[in-house]
């Protein structure tokens, strides 16, 4: 692979490891692992993206702070472990390696060569606030590895990105020492550093909580916050069974269960002779996602027994159709079916993708999918197979058509097996039953839609459906008008038909006795004459079975008053708005009721009324007669109203409270759209106003200075409540 330069993202992992050159010369190598499939910083450098730093502490005192240059960036590829797995396409990995060399005099003092930034992914599960949490990668070199110039273990591979949800993880996380020193590995804490200070306007990148600190914190260092007690650093991907690493051989085992980015740091211990030369900690990102089989045997079941095991059960049939949905098509190359169906047991073969494979008998037979046989990438489903008799759901029903009365279910089904044991039925109408033989008595008529789901003891069912037409005549006919005492004329009564079961199906007859009839059932007839008439009603059901009733003397009409009035004056204006109102109603009236066009009411037979408002006022009447009936009478009365406008020909402008103003006089208050304006005799517009009740006071526009004495010109408009728009001209004589 070419080395190239780029951007890269979120943080993902890093580790720091050094080389002894001699004459107290080191080369330290930095490795960054960031998410490239983020948006973020890129790699720091002296002279691209943030000025990346390496600062040198002796002790805790700086040494030295080292620029970066721009760094190596390779890509990571993904790689699985089991070459049957197909991983997903959105991770991202790629390193960034840095190395630089300083001579390090020795020191009775250990020397901590430290690379802090932040951030890491902010989808990381097991620590709180990943997202604003930073990295410290560092390594120490103490006064032993001086004195030797010792060389740090190197890991050998980095981890896999991707490792597989609910699959085993088998990953070698051994390192090399040069000396060959004893290597000791174990999970440990990944550090914290750097923060968000640089971002979205907060402080400086370069503070100690800055996303790249400029030098860089001091020893020691804060454990990164777990999410505990889920995770821990010894637990980072939690569950259980946990995963776990051989400290003597570095071999990283489990099977992952949770998907989801954890951290996970990695601690290499150096010892020679039982002294303790160095610790190169490896933080790095595990992605646990769900892999997908490169080819998978599955088939359509009833059970699932257990991975790649499967139960089918076939009732009352000798053959079945089975359905293959095996995955990945693309990758299945051959594939072949093997039963136990021969005539003695013998396995028969099938090679149709879904074959059809006839049992000899009832019983339970085996069988095998088989994906690409001999192939790493091959798959195999163990089928079993339940042969058991036929069931056939099937039923009777009993009711009396014409009679109201319950309808009777007999269930007549059969089974192969030993016996049913469950009876399902849907009875329409929100009707359910368990019983084997239910009896329901419907509230409703029609057509009625029935199924039955039988069940045997080995859970083969069978299912039934049907329709038939309940629609009893009703037992009486209930009938209730909504008055049995109507007025002429328009005597309405509504005949609400309480009869049941009835419904559109059935044919409905009414006679009023008056001569009319109605189909409808429920009706609203209008009687015109006034009597005491009999109502008569005919029910057919649609099994031609019927039933009938008549109402004597059920419905009287009686002879209704006659409403009618009279107003006066003739002309009904707002400055006169009195309104005089004349009785002209029938002699049997005894009750009067009158409604002013909601401005007020009145009992009175004879009433007057003031009305407040001009314009359409409709009034009503309604009276009742000695026999209970009324009618009613409806007028309008026009209230006109009246406006007049008139101008002055002078007026005395000398703040005597005389006559200091020019104005209009008259009924202002119907006036719309009104307009005056004022010239003077060379034509200059001096006064304008849109309101009847502003006048012209002798200064320009009402403001400026006064005006002297003579004849000017007035020009006036409005709209007239009832006349439409008017014009007066008059000519206005200033006198001081």
């Amino acid at each position: 692979m070419l080395p190239r330069l780029g951007n890269a993202a979120h943080i993902v992992g890093g580790e720091m490891t050094y080389r002894c050159l001699g004459n107290d010369t080191y080369e330290f190598t930095l490795l960054v692992y960031r998410d490239c499939q983020s948006q973020g910083a890129q790699f720091d450098s002296f002279g691209g993206g943030l000025p990346g730093t390496v600062t040198i502490f002796n002790g805790n005192s700086i040494f030295a702070d080292v620029l970066l240059d721009a760094p190596i960036i390779e890509d990571i590829p993904p790689n699985l472990s089991n070459p049957c797995l197909t991983i997903p396409d959105d991770v991202c990995v790629e390193s960034g390696r840095y190395t630089f060399t300083r001579e390090l005099p020795r020191s009775d003092l250990s020397y901590t060569v430290t690379y802090q930034r932040c951030c890491r992914n902010g989808t990381i599960n097991n620590i709180f606030l990943p997202g604003s949490t930073g990295s410290t990668y560092t390594i120490e070199l103490t006064p032993f590895a001086q004195e030797t110039c010792n060389n740090s273990p190197v890991y050998n591979d980095f981890p896999e990105i991707i490792i597989c949800s609910n699959e085993p993880l088998i990953f070698d996380h051994s390192a090399t020492d040069p000396e060959g020193d004893q290597l000791v590995y174990s999970f440990c804490s990944p550090f914290e550093g750097g923060g968000l200070n640089g971002t979205n306007g907060m402080g400086q990148s370069t503070d100690l909580n800055g996303v790249a600190p400029n030098p860089d914190a001091p020893p020691p260092y804060n454990d990164v916050n777990f999410v505990a007690p889920n995770f821990t650093s010894q637990f980072p991907l939690g569950g259980e069974p946990r995963i776990t690493i051989d400290p003597s051989t570095g071999l990283i085992t489990g099977t992952p269960l949770i998907n989801g980015q954890y951290v996970v740091g990695v601690c290499v211990e150096e010892f020679r002779n039982g002294v303790l030369l160095s610790t190169v900690q490896r933080d790095f990102q595990f992605n646990v996602e769900s892999c997908i089989a490169a080819v998978r045997a599955d088939i359509v079941e009833d059970v699932l027994l257990g991975d790649r095991s499967f139960l089918v059960n076939v009732c009352g049939q000798d053959g079945f159709q089975f359905q293959n949905q095996s995955i990945e098509l693309s990758n299945i190359d051959e594939f072949f079916w093997d039963f136990n169906t021969g005539p003695n047991g013998e396995i028969e073969r099938f090679e149709d993708f879904d074959p059809f494979v006839v049992f000899p008998d009832t019983g339970q037979f085996m069988g095998v999918l088989v994906l690409n046989p001999g192939e790493i990438c091959g798959d195999t489903a163990e089928i079993f197979v339940n042969v058991f008799p036929d069931i056939v759901a099937d039923f009777d029903l009993d009711f009396d058509t014409c009679v109201i009365g319950p309808v009777t279910f007999s269930d007549s089904s059969f089974t192969g097996a030993d016996m049913i044991t469950d009876w399902d039925w849907n009875l329409d109408d929100g009707e359910f039953s368990s019983e084997q033989n239910p009896v329901i008595l419907y509230d409703v008529p029609g057509i009625k839609d029935i199924s039955l789901i039988v069940v045997d003891e080995n859970n083969c069912e069978s299912r039934m459906d049907t329709s038939f037409n309940w629609s009893p005549i009703p037992s009486e006919v209930l009938v209730q008008p909504t008055s049995f005492i109507a007025c002429a004329p328009g005597g309405s009564v509504t005949f609400n038909n309480l009869t049941s079961p009835i419904d559109s199906t059935y044919d409905v007859l009414w006679n009023f006795g008056d001569g009319g009839t109605s189909t409808e059932i429920s009706p609203t007839h209008e009687f015109t004459n006034v009597g005491t008439f009999n109502v008569s009603v005919r029910i057919i059901s649609p099994f031609d079975c019927e039933i009938s009733e008549t109402f004597n003397n059920f419905i009287s009409i009686r002879q209704g008053p006659t409403a009618d009035f009279t107003f006066g004056p003739d002309l009904i204006t707002n400055l006169n708005p009195q309104v005089f109102f004349t009785d002209q109603s029938s002699s049997d009236v005894v009750n009067w009721q009158w409604d002013f066009s909601g401005q007020g009411a009145s009992r009175d037979q004879n009433p007057s009324f003031i009305f407040r408002d001009s314009g359409l006022q409709e009034i009503v009447l309604l009276v009742t007669a000695e026999n209970g009936c009324v009618d009613t009478a409806f007028a309008t009365v026009d209230v006109v109203p009246f406006d007049s406008f008139f101008l002055p020909n002078a007026f005395t402008p000398n703040n005597d409270d005389r006559n200091d103003t020019y104005q209009g006089v008259g009924t202002l208050e119907n006036i719309s759209d009104f307009n005056m304006k004022i010239w003077d005799r060379w034509g200059e517009l001096i006064f304008e106003t849109n309101s009847q009740f502003i006048g012209w006071n002798g200064q320009k526009n009402n403001a400026g200075p006064d005006l002297p004495n003579g004849v000017y010109v007035v020009l006036v408009t409005y709209e007239s409540a009832r006349d439409g728009q008017r014009q007066l001209k008059a000519y206005a004589t200033l006198i001081r």
